[in-house]
């Protein structure tokens, strides 16, 4: 994909966050606890899509709920332009002018009862924007995501099509002008010509408004066509982050392995044949110690049950988390030589 101009300057970073769910608890049961994200690291530089992928219940939309502050974290430190987020109603709401969120559901997103142009209206004006300022800045936005205003200003979610609801939600989240925009599975749910129509909207929105991204996907073609860099989550942690180029072609971390083996192929020659991966991903009330990946890792050996594996350096800024696949880690030729 063409390239937006980007920065050298981080605009956001996440050290250290953590969120745990308490469950259970009732009629004499012991209370368990979810470990959702644990201790999660990373930045992303101004102009760039950072996509995260994994399987289902691996963290990545806990990360973005955590970030937008629509759940609390237990421990981790936000930061916005080289400036700490703190949780307060002020903060917060002064952060979401700047950072806004595109979900999956985008019926369940807008408000029945509200007009399209009502929806992309609200947002500014809760942030003192003019009415009338408003309403011209939601036809506009309207136009740029290819709704024309005459058409759909007036209309309600339930008369437009999965397609152009997204549309309005993207419409919606730009409405305040913001810096980053997060997108959770956003088209996941859409046919495939329309879903690249959307991300080809994206792409130019990105490239027009300076905008940064952070995108959550399944679909790893669809990250690899719009991300700058990936970042891979297992059972609630990192375990590969790096540039997307460099991640596709030489993944460090045999989980990215399996999963890149799991996309689907059209040349008959390259079919899969038996299961990249086995298993399903072990319960994150009770995740495996040391390396959470061990169960279902053909390269498993005794320190992965014991030593929780650092992020080592794989690349030009690209680590990833194993000792199987870190030269310099006294664990590397355990057992076998590689």
């Amino acid at each position: 994909m063409e390239q937006a101009t980007t920065s050298s300057r981080y605009i956001l970073e996440v050290a250290g966050m953590t969120k745990h769910f308490n469950v259970g608890g009732s009629f004499g049961k012991s209370r368990k606890v979810v470990q959702a994200v644990s201790d999660v690291s990373f930045r992303i530089r101004e102009g760039t899509t950072l996509g995260i992928v994994g399987e289902s219940g691996c963290g990545k939309s806990t990360t973005a709920r955590l970030i937008m502050g629509l759940i609390g974290m237990d421990c981790g430190d936000l930061l916005f332009n080289d400036r700490a987020i703190g949780r307060s109603a002020r903060e917060m709401k002064a952060f979401r002018r700047q950072v806004q969120m595109v979900f999956q559901d985008s019926s369940a997103s807008l408000n029945p009862r509200m007009t399209i142009e009502a929806s992309i209206m609200f947002g500014p004006m809760v942030h003192g924007e003019d009415r009338a300022e408003a309403r011209r800045n939601a036809h506009h936005l309207l136009e740029r995501v290819g709704l024309d205003p005459a058409r759909f200003a007036g209309r309600y979610p339930h008369e437009l099509s999965g397609g152009q609801r997204q549309r309005v939600n993207i419409a919606r989240a730009l409405a305040l002008k913001p810096k980053v925009v997060i997108f959770d599975e956003s088209v996941s749910a859409l046919d495939k010509s329309v879903e690249a129509q959307v991300l080809n909207l994206l792409i130019d929105l990105k490239r027009e408004m300076n905008l940064t991204y952070i995108f959550i996907s399944h679909d790893l073609n669809v990250v690899r066509y719009i991300s700058d860099h990936v970042m891979v989550m297992y059972l609630g942690k990192v375990v590969e982050h790096g540039p997307s180029e460099a991640l596709f072609a030489n993944p460090a971390h045999p989980y990215t392995r399996a999963l890149l083996a799991s996309m689907p192929s059209l040349d008959p020659e390259k079919r899969t044949l038996s299961a990249p991966i086995a298993g399903d991903p072990p319960s994150p009330i009770d995740p495996p110690q040391a390396c959470r990946f061990h169960p279902r890792c053909a390269l498993a050996r005794p320190s992965c049950l014991a030593i929780n594996p650092a992020l080592f350096d794989a690349g030009p800024e690209h680590v990833a988390a194993c000792h199987r696949s870190d030269p310099k880690s006294p664990y590397w030729t355990e057992g076998e030589a590689q």
